[in-house]
């Protein structure tokens, strides 16, 4: 038969795949935890160290060893009883109770896990920048995990209410940079006096940017906003909101090869290459395994003398032992004197972040024009996490008015780091949201418990030390997977979209060639003359154009968006070439039952804050 239309087709023919409002494969969705209890394996102390020592044996065996060599047998530890598919029991010792280890509380440890590279590679590359050095940037990190920790249990009950941690964003990085750097700081000699005034005047630029999600968020602007984002539009926004860091991921890793590419192999081989053993465990803690087995890797290579004549670049990318978090980390023989001298059989090392620990926030208005563009390119990524989230979560889309409650609880998150003196202010983690797609488990319960994870190692600062001494060309190896799976997230929505469309065809491929040629410009523009494309005498306004057009993400969006809402906008074809037909059900929170499953606030608190 000519021509391409057909007839009728045959019975036997292949028929394409059916769209899936929810993404089917999913073992457990957003509402449905993991299992809390399996078969028992205990494990205790002997009654001498019990009485002498009356913690439970996860504080105990770390700080009766070595700092930070000997704390692989709490680790490996942990991944025994994850092999074992076991849980972890500690006896009662002088009325503490049992520690119990699940699934589910796995999981959340390993989303902690994640989220770390972030949390400790932007302190690393300001706190110097600001004067501080070992013991400021330890500091900076505990805060970072503390508020993140908050920001995180925030976000899960009564923002999106999806499985998404909040972390540190590097939307933020360019007008920190460019506030550690200004000639105002030069006056003062003392490094740490440097760092605080530095400090002060980030808190208050941060704090300030945060009204705008607020404004965004809780005024409804983003819900106007998400009325409008269809399926095509979303596919560039998605899509680069993983591909955007890829800066990120091989680049970084290169740093240190050895251990880089190690674990890259790793990850893939474990999470891919072991599902016909059906044992779903190594699909869902692939990065456990593979950062325990680099992880000691690198240790022996760090003990071996390896890079002992390496230059020093590759010694801080490739060294267990250069992060100099652990010696730096407050203890409480540091911090509570009188408490040990009362109690000196209690070996826990505390030191709780508190507001304006570093003094009363600074304003200035140069700065805190940059930060909002920032604030603004946070939203923007947050979006694009969220409804990478919802799909891996196997939720239905987000409606708008659940999409505006979550940038507003995104604006009181960036409040409170610059409240409580973080560097940076909050976004939602990319990593963490393709964790959820390797994992296949898109549990809220998983991600609270995480954010407990956060919490905890935030105050015991030598704990979270060690973990955050992991080299970061390993992180970088999960990165290479983990935003890949973010990445195809949003092409996975060109599945509502008319492919055959030449209208489809034209916004797609010109926003993501847009989305990658325009931020490619400003980043080789900057790293050959040192500043932005647009140079003006405004120095905030240099930092507004360069924020904002360095996010792929954001230049695709804005491309996206625009078109189309523009091209042939009166065709009778339009809508349905956007997928817009798809979500129409999901535009009002009451329209599709399933909504009211996913996003409703917890405690009855629709009744009194009603999603429209």
């Amino acid at each position: 038969m000519a021509g391409g239309g057909g007839g009728p087709q045959k019975a036997d023919e292949f028929q394409p795949h059916p769209i899936k409002d929810q993404l089917p494969g999913v073992d457990f969705c957003v509402t449905s935890p993991p299992p809390w209890r399996t078969h028992s394996l205990s494990v205790s102390l002997t009654q001498t160290h019990a009485e002498h020592y009356p913690v439970s044996i996860i504080l105990y065996l770390p700080w009766m060893m070595d700092h930070r060599r000997k704390f692989f047998f709490f680790f490996v530890s942990v991944m025994f009883c994850l092999v074992a598919k076991k849980k972890w029991v500690v006896r009662k010792g002088n009325g503490f109770p049992e520690a119990i280890s699940s699934e589910a509380i796995l999981l959340g440890f390993q989303h902690f896990i994640v989220m770390l590279g972030t949390t400790v590679f932007i302190p690393t590359l300001l706190v110097p920048l600001m004067g501080g050095g070992d013991v400021e940037k330890a500091e900076v990190i505990e805060t970072f995990l503390f508020v993140a920790g908050i920001n995180t249990l925030l976000q899960t009950w009564l923002g999106t209410r999806l499985p998404v941690v909040m972390g540190a964003s590097y939307a933020f990085i360019i007008p920190a940079v460019s506030i550690a750097l200004s000639r105002r700081f030069d006056v003062y000699i003392d490094p740490h006096r440097r760092f605080k005034e530095t400090m002060r005047a980030m808190q208050g630029a941060i704090a300030v940017a945060s009204f705008i999600q607020l404004i965004f968020g809780f005024l409804g602007f983003v819900r106007i906003f998400g009325r409008y984002l269809c399926p095509l539009s979303a596919v560039p926004l998605v899509t680069f909101t993983g591909l955007g860091f890829f800066a990120f991921g091989f680049p970084q890793l290169a740093n240190c090869v050895e251990i880089g590419l190690p674990a890259l192999i790793l990850v893939v081989f474990i999470s891919q290459y072991t599902m016909k053993l059906k044992l779903p465990i190594f699909g869902r803690f692939a990065i456990l395994f593979s950062v325990a087995i680099v992880w000691i890797y690198a240790e022996v290579l760090t003990a071996a003398g390896a890079y002992k004549k390496r230059p020093y670049t590759t010694q801080t990318s490739c060294r267990t032992d250069r992060s100099g978090l652990i010696s730096a980390a407050p203890c409480a023989q540091q911090s509570w004197p009188m408490v040990m001298d009362l109690f000196p059989h209690v070996i826990v090392m505390i030191r709780i972040p508190y507001p304006f620990q570093w003094g009363s926030p600074v304003f200035n208005a140069g700065d805190t024009f940059a930060m909002m563009a920032a604030a603004l390119v946070a939203i923007i990524e947050s979006t694009g996490t969220f409804i990478a989230a919802s799909r891996y979560g196997s939720a239905t889309p987000i409606p708008p008015s659940v999409l505006s409650r979550g940038v507003g609880w995104l604006g009181v998150s960036t409040l409170l780091d610059g409240i409580f003196g973080s560097v940076s202010g909050s976004s939602a983690s990319v990593e963490n949201a393709g964790l959820l797609g390797m994992t296949r488990i898109g549990s809220r319960r998983v991600i609270q418990i995480s954010a407990a994870f956060m919490l905890f190692f935030s105050v015991l600062g030598k704990f979270g030390a060690f973990l955050a001494s992991i080299p970061i060309p390993i992180f970088a190896a999960l990165y290479c997977v983990l935003f890949a799976y973010v990445a195809s997230a949003g092409l996975g929505l060109l599945q509502f979209c008319n492919l055959n469309s030449f209208r489809t065809k034209f916004i797609v491929g010109f926003s993501l060639f847009m989305g990658l040629s325009v931020t490619e410009y400003f980043h080789e523009y900057f790293l050959i003359s040192d500043r932005s494309p647009v140079h003006t005498r405004s120095i905030w306004f240099n930092n507004i154009v360069q924020v904002i057009f360095s996010s792929p993400a954001t230049v695709g969006i804005i491309v996206a968006f625009f078109l189309d809402l523009t091209v042939s906008r009166g065709h009778s074809a339009t809508r349905r070439d956007s997928g817009r037909h798809w979500w129409e059900k999901f535009q009002n929170f009451n329209t599709d039952s399933r909504s009211e499953e996913f996003y409703s606030l917890p405690y009855n608190l629709n009744r009194h804050f009603p999603s429209v």
